[in-house]
């Protein structure tokens, strides 16, 4: 199957962290700095702009990658030299004088069947620590962003922990006039953080306290479309593909009616794990015919394999 659109030809940098807070028992906010980030990002049109991370190999070097080759290049390394790369939502990107800092939320998967190479770094990152960051070219209005409302003020955006940096982010650059709903679940109430948004925006916080992964969120998400509570069946789609629909690309390849049904007045933005992203997008288009140009649903991870 095809994978997402290749975002257009990134910026690489060697990103040196600056600082490390802990939020929250699932959440550590880890600071970049270094020149090569003042050619990255736009500050105030951030949204919920995608980057990748580069963590050191297992011989503790980072590559050396650049130019329009760079992706063939890092595939094409030996094992030892490589190193993880994941991708992850631009939390805050602050320009001055003193250069830019760019705050990536990393989502601490502690348990042993989910951790993977990103929360193993990420849960021993120091100031000092160096890794590549790649990243859409300063002012590229959007490089890596899949939030396109439109002409729609109306919106409901929902996604588990790993969406939450970009929810937050995207309330944050959001036009005051957007009204609507944002969604969060997160493993506990210890996890509930502070996000400024518009006043129109009601933002609910999702504890999962030891239920199912998603279930809050879809049952979240139901009630908002004042559809009853039912058990939806979890849909996933095959291989390691997670789920990707937007405006402009189905990952499916199916095609979707343009035409607006009862949810026509409203935009979705939904991310997170891929088969309740899946289970929640066939929700929208069976039962309430929301059109391709009023959606953005995103498998961020597969519950399947290590999270991060």
């Amino acid at each position: 199957m095809p994978s997402v659109p290749a975002p257009p030809q990134p910026e690489i940098a060697t990103a040196e962290v600056v600082g490390v807070v802990r939020l929250s028992p699932t959440f550590v906010r880890i600071t970049f700095g270094g020149d090569g980030l003042d050619r990255i990002g736009t500050p105030g049109h951030v949204f919920d702009a995608r980057i990748r991370l580069i963590f050191p190999s297992s011989s503790g070097r980072l590559p050396q990658l650049a130019g329009a080759t760079w992706m063939a290049d890092y595939r094409a390394l030996p094992d030892p030299e490589r190193g993880p790369m994941r991708t992850y939502s631009i939390r805050a990107l602050r320009a001055d004088a003193a250069g830019t800092r760019i705050d990536v939320d990393f989502v601490l998967h502690l348990e042993p069947d989910r951790t993977g190479p990103a929360t193993r770094w990420a849960s021993a990152a120091r100031p000092g620590d160096r890794i590549l960051l790649a990243g859409p070219r300063r002012d590229d209005r959007r490089a890596g962003i899949e939030f396109a409302p439109g002409p729609h003020d109306a919106v409901v955006l929902a996604g588990d922990e790993t969406a939450a940096p970009a929810i937050a982010r995207i309330l944050e650059d959001a036009p005051a006039t957007v009204r609507g709903v944002a969604l969060i679940e997160v493993p506990s109430a210890d996890d509930v953080l502070s996000i400024a948004h518009p006043a129109g925006v009601d933002v609910r916080w999702l504890p999962r306290d030891g239920a199912p992964h998603g279930r809050a969120l879809m049952d979240a998400v139901l009630a908002h479309l004042g559809d009853h509570p039912v058990a939806l069946d979890i849909v996933d789609i095959d291989g390691d593909e997670t789920a990707w629909e937007t405006r402009i690309y189905s990952r499916t390849g199916q095609t979707l009616d343009d035409d607006g049904g009862p949810a026509g007045d409203r935009y979705f933005w939904i991310a997170g794990e891929s088969a309740i992203v899946t289970t929640l997008r066939r929700h929208l288009v069976d039962r309430h015919a929301v059109p391709r140009s009023q959606l953005a649903l995103m498998g961020y991870w597969k519950a399947s394999r290590p999270a991060g």
